[in-house]
């Protein structure tokens, strides 16, 4: 909920940073929350709900809100990292703004890191980059000292299958099968139910 308040606070006041290191322990939903938060970036009307926009990022096709992941064994590739680097120069697609979202952040590597600390310093004005890690401690210092850093907690079973229970309309005894088979994240378990 404090974070929540936080970044709701963020886009009412305006007061954006460019970067933003969610971090968090699997289960704390720091990616359902980056992804809500980039459906607010990217709608006119700060997460409306209803308009195009947020009907695509809640889907999570929207063409302007990508989401990375590590694609070598041990981590990000250099390359990998160098076209996320040349895309975020491209104008956006359909909203006034790109969002990526890049996960696993412990998993980038120095040569990575230095490939994207430019970008990740200066990015164009168009973009926000919402980076998740497991902990502060297990990202590169070089990439937490240009984010704004967000803590999560991880969220008791009992509170997450509530939240489940209003996201998806399932039954509690569902919601807590999933939740349970899902390992306390939200969003896999949302996708279990459906």
């Amino acid at each position: 909920a404090q974070v929540r308040d936080y970044l709701r606070t963020t886009l009412r006041t305006g007061r954006l940073s460019h970067a933003y290191l969610f971090t968090g322990p699997p289960g704390s939903n720091k990616t359902s929350a980056a992804y809500a938060f980039a459906q607010a970036l990217i709608c006119p009307d700060q997460g409306c709900m209803t308009c195009d926009h947020c009907r695509r990022a809640a889907r999570r096709n929207h063409p302007d809100i990508h989401f990375i992941e590590p694609e070598g064994a041990h981590g990000y590739l250099v390359d990998q990292i160098r076209e996320v680097v040349a895309d975020a120069h491209l104008a956006p697609i359909q909203a006034t703004r790109k969002i990526y979202i890049i996960d696993r952040v412990d998993l980038l590597g120095t040569a990575a890191a230095n490939a994207f600390l430019k970008t990740l310093e200066e990015p164009p004005s168009d973009v926000v980059l919402i980076l998740l890690g497991r902990t502060r401690e297990s990202v590169l210092p070089t990439i937490v000292s240009r984010c704004q850093v967000v803590p999560f907690r991880h969220i008791p079973a009992s509170e997450a299958a509530g939240i489940l229970v209003q996201n998806t309309g399932c039954t509690l005894p569902e919601a807590s099968i999933a939740i349970e088979a899902c390992g306390g994240s939200i969003t896999k378990a949302a996708d279990f139910l459906r």
